[in-house]
């Protein structure tokens, strides 16, 4: 299932998301950073890092932990 995580740079949650996300042994995502993205900046301004998944478009919003990311890919 395609995943990306929606996170800005220099951003102390989406390092923790990150170490989180390698916790939960997910392989592979995508990281895409809003910054210079006006529709992703208005979108996910305040809310990153946020984990997407591509096939059903739900989305999982800061805070997470490896629990959540395994509830949220496997419900």
């Amino acid at each position: 299932m395609p995943l990306i995580l929606y996170q800005r740079d220099d951003c102390h949650l989406c390092d923790l998301a990150l170490d989180i996300l390698a916790h939960a042994r997910i392989p592979e995502f995508e990281s895409v950073f809003i910054d210079e993205d006006d529709a992703l900046e208005a979108r996910y301004g305040i809310r990153v890092p946020v984990l997407h998944r591509s096939d059903t478009g739900a989305e999982l919003d800061w805070p997470f932990d490896a629990g959540a990311v395994g509830a949220f890919l496997h419900p």
